[in-house]
């Protein structure tokens, strides 16, 4: 039974995998060909649902830690994928002024590559038992670069927001109501910013030590 239980495991999370590997390989293509024939502006209506959809999907990957199907750290992976979350859809959907501004470009490029890598890395492993030594450096070395584009043009498109938010209200809970409670969005956002400020730079601390474990291991190996 335990046997049977592990291959399916494994089933399931190489078909989770490449599933998402797909979404973020479309993501790319369309970025860069958008990119190339119609300019930035047009980026982000190019790639909407499937950014969307694969972004959304990570989800599951903190079902999948809180679970025990995999060894990540709930710790790591839900600042990251909630931040991404936020930005899809409390940022980019939600304040569609934004959507025409080359830090789009910059955002999904950033994710994208980040992900097709991660995600063709972990498909491998679970489809194979094993990923290619060139695969697992671009695994932990890749972020090196696109972790800080990917951070810059997140806070930027925050910022970028922060006006559109304070006008429109949306999202706000104005008092009085019957829940005697009060919610300002614009100020959320605010803080959400804030928080990039401790929480950006221990999080690349973080994926250096993973680095220099990882490649260490594979060294040894």
């Amino acid at each position: 039974m335990a046997g049977f239980l592990s291959v399916l495991r494994r089933l399931y999370l190489s078909v989770y995998n490449w599933a998402v590997f797909v979404g973020w390989l479309q993501v790319l293509v369309l970025a860069v060909k958008t990119l190339k024939e119609s300019g930035h502006e047009q980026v982000y209506s190019a790639v909407e649902r499937p950014l969307q959809l694969s972004q959304t999907a990570a989800v599951l990957e903190i079902i999948h830690g809180l679970v025990g199907l995999v060894r990540s750290p709930i710790t790591a992976t839900l600042p990251q994928i909630s931040s991404r979350l936020y930005l899809t859809w409390g940022i980019l959907y939600s304040f569609p002024e934004t959507q025409n501004h080359i830090l789009v470009s910059s955002l999904v490029i950033s994710w994208s590559i980040t992900e097709i890598i991660r995600y063709s890395f972990f498909g491998m492993k679970e489809a194979l038992g094993f990923a290619p030594s060139w695969l697992l450096w671009l695994r932990y070395s890749t972020f090196l670069v696109l972790y800080p584009t990917g951070i810059t043009s997140e806070v930027g498109l925050i910022y970028i927001a922060l006006p559109y938010i304070k006008n429109s209200e949306k999202y706000c809970i104005r008092m009085p109501n019957k829940w005697n409670f009060s919610f300002d969005y614009y100020y959320a956002a605010i803080l959400a910013l804030g928080i990039y400020v401790p929480g950006s730079p221990h999080m690349y601390g973080y994926m250096l030590a993973q680095r220099k474990r990882a490649l260490s291991k594979s060294k040894r190996e």
